[in-house]
C-alpha cells in the first residue's frame, strides 16, 4: 500500500483521470447509508496517507520535485524545446515511480515564439516600459511602431472615442475587478483596438497587485479583423499614462516586438479543440470515475470544488469528511479546469483543488511566478488532500453517480 501511496503523492500536482474498469450496465443505486459506511471504513487509510504526506517519508516531496522540475526545465511555452524537455521529465519520473501504462501521445498545439521586445515612452518624458508580449501576438514591422497613445479604461470608452484611435497605440488602463471579468481585456483588447484603427494595443496587467511587473497570457484575434501587435504593461505604467492623459499631455511610445507563430495559430487551435472533443467523445468515458485538475495554485488547501449531480456530491461529502485531521473538508460548487472541461461537459464528475489563493493572481503569468512563492508545508497538505480523494474514490466499490 505504501508504494501505491507514493505514486499518488507524486501525482499530487498534476491533473489526471481516475478510471475504473467495470460493466456500467450493472450499476445499481445502493442505500446512501451503505455508501457512507463503506467510505467511513477508509478512515485509517486516509490517516495513513495524511501522515505519509505531512509527517512521513513523503513530507516535502511535492515541493522538492516541483522545485527540481522548474529549476531544471524553466518556463514551458507551448511548442518550445523546454516543453519537450518537461514532457520527458515527467514521463521519466512516472516510469521511475513504477506507474502502469505510462506513455506519450502526439498532439498538435499552437507554437508561438517570443522574440526581443521593448517599449519606450518618448513623450512627455523618456521612460522604458516593462512589457511582455501576449501569446499569439504578431510582431511589429522592422523598425517597430512609433505612435501617439490613446488611453481608455473600458471597451465602452474605446467605442465612444473611436474617432480618436486611428493610427494610435491604444492603452487599456482598465481597473481590476476579478480575473474572470477583467481578463477579457487581455483576450480581446487587440481586436477591439484594431477595429477602430489602432496600430497596436498595450494592456494593463490582469492583477490586483503589482510591483512594476507585467503579467502575460494568451490572447485571441477576432476572425476577419486586422491583427496588430499586443503586449501587457505594468499596472503602474498604465496608471501613469492614464494620469498623463487626464492632464492632457501628449504620450508618444515606440514599440518593438519580435514574435512568430508556426504555423498559423488559428488552424492549430481548431485542430486541438476538435481533437480534444473527439477524445472525450470516442474514449469510453463510462469508465471515467472522476476527473481532477489543480490549476489555481497550491496555497493552503480548504477542500475541493466539485461538479456532479446531487448523489455524487453526497458521496464526495463523505469522502471529504476523511480529511478532518487536516481541516480540509470543504466541498464547494463548480469544479473547473481547462484540461478537464470536455469530460465534465460529457457528464463525468469533476473536481478542482480549492485553496486560500488570494495571492494567486499577484504572481500569475509573471516573472515572479517562481518556487519562492511556494510553501512546502502548504504543499504537503495539498498532496494529502489530493491523494486521499484519489485513492478513496478510485477504490470504492461503485463509481460516482452521474
Amino acid at each position: 500500500m505504501i508504494k501505491q501511496l507514493r505514486k499518488l503523492i507524486f501525482l499530487a500536482v498534476l491533473p489526471y483521470l481516475l478510471v475504473k474498469q467495470c460493466d456500467c450496465n450493472l450499476h445499481r443505486v445502493k442505500p446512501f447509508s451503505h455508501v457512507a459506511k463503506e467510505i467511513a471504513r477508509y478512515a485509517d487509510v486516509a490517516k495513513s496517507i495524511i501522515d505519509l504526506a505531512v509527517n512521513g517519508k513523503a513530507q516535502n516531496r511535492s515541493y522538492n520535485r516541483l522545485a527540481d522540475f522548474t529549476d531544471t526545465v524553466g518556463n514551458r511555452v507551448s511548442g518550445s524545446q523546454n516543453l519537450d524537455l518537461a514532457i520527458k521529465y515527467v514521463y521519466n519520473g512516472l516510469r521511475k515511480d513504477g506507474l502502469d501504462n505510462v506513455h506519450l501521445e502526439p498532439a498538435k498545439i499552437p507554437h508561438w515564439v517570443r522574440g526581443k521586445e521593448s517599449a519606450v515612452m518618448l513623450l512627455p518624458r523618456n521612460h522604458t516600459l516593462a512589457i511582455l508580449g501576449l501569446g499569439s501576438s504578431v510582431g511589429t514591422p522592422v523598425g517597430g511602431i512609433q505612435a501617439e497613445v490613446l488611453v481608455v479604461e473600458s471597451f465602452e470608452e474605446l467605442e465612444r472615442r473611436a474617432g480618436e484611435a486611428e493610427g494610435k497605440i491604444v492603452v487599456f488602463n482598465q481597473p481590476f475587478v476579478s480575473y474572470g471579468e477583467t481578463v477579457e481585456y487581455r483576450e480581446l483588447g487587440a481586436s477591439k483596438a484594431a477595429r477602430v484603427g489602432a496600430v497596436a494595443s498595450l494592456i494593463r496587467s490582469i492583477t490586483p497587485l503589482s510591483i512594476n511587473s507585467p503579467h502575460t497570457g494568451w490572447q485571441d484575434y477576432e476572425v476577419g479583423v486586422r491583427r496588430i501587435p499586443t503586449a501587457c504593461i505594468t499596472v503602474e505604467d498604465a496608471q501613469m499614462m492614464g494620469r498623463m492623459a487626464r492632464r492632457g499631455q501628449k504620450i508618444l511610445v515606440h514599440l518593438s516586438m519580435e514574435a512568430h507563430t508556426l504555423p498559423d495559430a488559428d488552424s492549430f487551435n481548431t485542430v486541438a479543440e476538435i481533437k480534444g472533443k473527439e477524445h472525450s467523445e470516442q474514449a469510453n468515458i463510462s469508465n471515467f470515475d472522476l476527473v481532477m485538475e489543480s490549476d489555481m495554485g497550491t496555497f493552503a488547501p480548504l477542500g475541493l470544488q466539485f461538479s456532479g449531480n446531487a448523489r455524487a456530491r453526497a458521496v464526495m461529502r463523505e469522502v471529504m469528511n476523511l480529511l478532518q485531521p487536516i481541516n480540509t473538508t470543504a466541498l464547494e460548487d463548480h469544479g473547473e479546469g481547462t484540461d478537464i472541461y470536455m469530460w465534465m461537459d460529457a457528464g463525468v464528475p469533476g473536481a478542482s483543488l480549492h485553496t486560500a489563493n488570494r495571492k494567486y493572481f499577484w504572481f500569475h503569468h509573471s516573472e515572479g511566478d517562481t518556487m519562492s512563492v511556494q510553501d512546502p508545508l502548504e504543499m504537503n497538505l495539498c498532496s494529502a488532500l489530493w491523494a486521499v480523494v484519489a485513492f478513496v474514490v478510485a477504490d470504492l466499490e461503485d463509481m460516482l453517480p452521474r
